[in-house]
């Protein structure tokens, strides 16, 4: 009923710069939180960024300063903009949104997005 898409992942530079972006698209009453995890390989997913509806965010410590989490509520889309970007950034980022379904309109679902890798080497 909900599908996720992200893009803009690929592979940095240490110091450097990257803008992810998700879109969500089919059929819902609106969407809630939204927000980014991260899983690097051999480790559990966590949740980097999210925001509310009403534009609320937090962030994991270790990238709060350097990643901004923001969203169009017209689009229904979501992007985080990760800046002075490190080794241990080097993950798997996956959209998540929090959506009420037209047919179920006490019940929230979670969807994901398909994943988008993010590399920072040199």
């Amino acid at each position: 009923q909900v599908q996720l898409v992200e893009s803009g992942g690929g592979l940095v530079q240490p110091g450097g710069s990257l803008r992810l972006s998700c879109a969500a698209s089919g059929s819902f009453l609106s969407i809630n939180t939204m927000g980014w995890y991260r899983q690097a390989p051999g480790k559990g997913r966590e949740l980097a960024a999210a925001i509310t509806s009403g534009g609320s965010s937090n962030y994991a410590a270790s990238v709060k300063g350097r990643f901004t989490i923001s969203r169009d509520n017209a689009k229904n889309t979501v992007d985080l903009q990760m800046n002075s970007l490190k080794p241990g950034d080097t993950a798997v980022y996956y959209c998540n949104a929090d959506v009420t379904l037209l047919t179920s309109y006490f019940n929230s679902y979670n969807y994901w997005g398909q994943g988008t890798q993010v590399t920072v080497s040199s």
